[in-house]
């Protein structure tokens, strides 16, 4: 039967539509190695080129007993051509994409179409966010791209009108609704413990030194995501925490695909370290044990703000979330007013600190109004 499922953040979405998927494919009769366009069996649809890379990394985990069947990503930010090359030598039941470079190979690569038509499986992951992102007409003619019989799993955070209109055109009538998000279960924000704070623009940078220094000194396998408003913001951000000798990342759409995925990964990996980034990373990706959130500047709403702090607290953890507001972005705290976010004072900013910093905004000739 078709699925739509509703399941929060952090809930193990992913394994739960692969681990079907695989057993159907497991299931089908080896394809003829003479076969020109060898068929696709599963198609995976994500919002972000971090999610997809992901999903498709966690189906080569799965499949590691199973040799035979193979597992392709395709994404926005990397050569179409080196994408059709490897479509054309390498096994691909299952292909991971994107629906911008979806689209790309349906109009510019010589028999994608057809291998489309073995689709078993098509799942449409975070659902409310491609839509959000607005993919719709994507979504439409990829759905009109793949046979009608077929599986579709859909799974979203939020299930607003627009996901049922999408699930009109993708599910059977008579599909599944499956909800794991309980009544009197708790969200996986509220095992985080949280705390705003308000300050003038010119005090932000002394106070997220500090606060970062205060959280490595508390836990010495420190594992921080800082989240900024805009690309440019997240630059300058990681830039300044650089210079002060903090262990120091940085991630957002001014950085390359293949730069964006080695820090993705060793970010992941590691303990003892600060990824700055924008909303590349604020919904779906996985990184284990993060043990702070720290938001720069207000949220673009409500879900931002939750998405954000999901990268802790997940499976079952307790994690610790800050939000750090300009004092005219204080009015975002009436959209959070349900969440149990406390209002935390401001630490002490000692002159020596103040001179560290002020030394630093001076050498990167930091002026605050690029931050409002």
């Amino acid at each position: 039967k078709d699925v739509l499922a509703k399941a929060k953040t952090g809930t193990g979405k992913t394994v739960a539509f692969l681990l079907p998927s695989i057993e159907i494919v497991s299931k089908l009769p080896p394809v003829d190695r003479d076969v020109k366009r060898p068929p696709i069996h599963v198609l995976v649809i994500c919002p972000t080129r971090e999610l997809a890379i992901q999903a498709a990394s966690e189906a080569k985990k799965l499949l590691k007993y199973h040799p035979s069947i193979g597992v392709q990503v395709v994404i926005g930010g990397t050569r179409l051509a080196l994408e059709q090359k490897n479509l054309q030598a390498n096994p691909c039941q299952i292909l991971v994409a994107t629906p911008g470079r979806l689209r790309d190979h349906l109009e510019n690569t010589a028999g994608f179409a057809t291998k489309l038509m073995g689709v078993k499986v098509l799942v449409l992951d975070e659902a409310d966010r491609l839509l959000a992102m607005g993919f719709r007409k994507d979504i439409e003619r990829i759905i009109a791209a793949v046979p009608k019989q077929r599986q579709t799993l859909l799974f979203s955070a939020t299930v607003p009108e627009e996901v049922h209109q999408i699930c009109h055109i993708a599910l059977r009538r008579d599909h599944e609704f499956i909800n794991t998000v309980q009544e009197g279960t708790e969200d996986t924000h509220s095992l985080v413990r949280q705390v705003h704070m308000v300050a003038p623009l010119d005090m932000q940078f002394s106070l997220l030194y500090v606060l970062l220094k205060e959280h490595i000194g508390d836990d010495v396998d420190y594992k921080v995501l800082v989240f900024c408003t805009t690309a440019m913001v997240t630059k300058l951000v990681a830039d300044v925490l650089r210079e002060l000798n903090l262990n120091v990342r940085e991630i957002h759409s001014r950085k390359s695909q293949s730069y964006r995925t080695r820090v993705s990964d060793e970010f992941r990996k590691s303990k003892g370290l600060i990824l700055v980034t924008s909303d590349v990373s604020a919904r779906g990706v996985d990184y284990p044990d993060v043990t702070l959130v720290l938001q720069v500047g207000m949220p673009s709403d409500r879900e931002q703000y939750i998405h954000r702090l999901g990268r802790t607290g997940r499976k079952g953890k307790e994690g610790q979330g800050i939000l750090l507001l300009a004092p005219w972005e204080e009015k975002f705290l009436s959209c959070v007013k349900d969440l149990p976010i406390t209002k935390a004072p401001l630490p002490s900013l000692d002159p020596e600190t103040k001179k560290k910093v002020s030394l630093v905004e001076c050498a990167l000739g930091i002026l605050f109004l690029i931050l409002a």
